[in-house]
């Protein structure tokens, strides 16, 4: 394996405009350089992972995406269009996602309600508009209809408190509500962690039916067998910079830790 680290190994991207793209983001906090230069595409019904050892830049290239950090330098765009967020608003706004590791469901609510939360539906009419009464019912069909086309088996009730469904199930809820009202692109944060061998194959599951309704999902995991479960591509950050993207035809688990970890180049 061989490369220079200004060229990073890239491997063949799927033809066509890509849903969204990163152009050479840089990103500075005082002295130490979060992003470095790194660029990123994910097209259509594509899984794109992003894999790194802690103080890669994982977490700030995909809180440049999200529109929780702006980025110093770079660009983004939108289907091929340049695009700038100031928030994560902007960014759920024009239909990008993220489940973060910590869920933020809300335990005592039910499961429409959590899929719902904070774009709660008011009933029509006075009732809705005078009255603020809230569309439960309409949001709970839903909300059933959402499960059903996800093919999540494991949530038949969704008017169950969250705090009664299991870690794998909670998880399955807030895929469900990013893929609700992710309509360019779901991102997903170590969506297997602290999970149990039939949880995440559940998790890993979902993320495969997102990719057959073509809705593109980005993952973020340290977990190695799950990545090349179900990633197309696969981006390696290293120190700040991209240091290659590779897919599971083209290297090995052991030739990705190894560029990850810096013992080998591509």
């Amino acid at each position: 394996m061989s490369a220079t680290d200004t060229q990073p190994f890239e491997a063949p991207t799927p033809e066509g405009v890509p849903v969204l793209e990163a152009k050479r983001l840089v990103k500075t906090f005082g002295r130490v350089v979060g992003l470095d230069g790194v660029s990123l595409k994910v097209f259509p019904g594509e899984v794109l992972a992003i894999i790194g050892d802690n103080g890669a830049g994982k977490s700030t290239l995909i809180k440049c995406l999200t529109g929780a950090y702006i980025p110093d330098e770079g660009q983004l765009l939108l289907d091929g269009a340049p695009v700038q967020f100031r928030g994560p608003q902007d960014a759920r706004s024009a239909g990008i996602e993220t489940v973060y590791q910590n869920l933020a469901v809300s335990p005592a609510l039910d499961v429409a309600s959590n899929l719902y939360l904070g774009r709660e539906r008011r009933k029509p009419g006075i009732m809705g508009s005078l009255f603020r009464a809230l569309d439960t019912k309409g949001m709970r069909a839903d909300a059933r209809a959402e499960v059903q086309r996800l093919g999540i088996s494991t949530l038949q009730d969704v008017t169950v408190p969250v705090e009664n469904l299991s870690g794998g199930q909670r998880q399955a809820v807030a895929v469900a509500r990013a893929a609700a009202f992710g309509s360019k692109v779901v991102i997903l944060d170590e969506p297997t962690a602290a999970l149990g061998v039939r949880e995440s194959n559940q998790v890993l599951e979902l993320i495969q039916r997102l990719r057959e309704q073509r809705v593109p999902v980005i993952v973020i995991s340290h977990n190695m067998p799950h990545v090349f479960q179900v990633a197309d591509r696969i981006h390696v950050q290293r120190l700040g910079k991209k240091a290659a993207t590779i897919t599971p035809d083209s290297h090995s688990m052991t030739d990705a830790v190894a560029i990850m970890t810096g013992a080998a180049t591509v």
